[in-house]
């Protein structure tokens, strides 16, 4: 599959602690040449993206990957779900059958894999 940089993913769960995945996959997805946006608990930047604590500024996004474990999700899946993205990808531990649920009856795309993975295949 092709990547298409014109795709805006944000990361939610995003941490400018460099051993968590989040943080690695920001850096991952900017080293794709993807256009990325973040999303935490506290404010920060890594590779000069900027961690937003807030959903309101985001628009057009296509890809949410989530890096939040689902006892944290509750709060966040209304938002996520304004947000109208094409896919939700669910890395590993962050497996929600609620979420995903919820997700596909408001025509969501859901994907529980690895985005790291995904981009090392050129499957993303």
């Amino acid at each position: 599959m092709k990547i298409d940089k014109s795709k805006v993913t944000l990361v939610v769960g995003a941490s400018e602690n460099t051993s968590r995945y989040s943080n690695m996959a920001i850096k991952r997805l900017l080293n794709h040449k993807l256009p990325v946006l973040a999303m935490g608990s506290k404010k920060g930047v890594v590779e000069n993206v900027k961690i937003e604590t807030e959903f309101s500024s985001f628009k057009n996004i296509d890809t949410v990957t989530l890096y939040v474990g689902p006892q944290n999700q509750a709060a966040l899946i209304p938002q996520i779900i304004h947000l109208k993205p094409r896919r939700i990808i669910f890395n590993p531990g962050t497996e929600n059958p609620d979420f995903i649920k919820v997700a596909n009856e408001n025509g969501i795309k859901t994907e529980i894999a690895c985005t790291l993975v995904l981009l090392s295949l050129d499957s993303y």
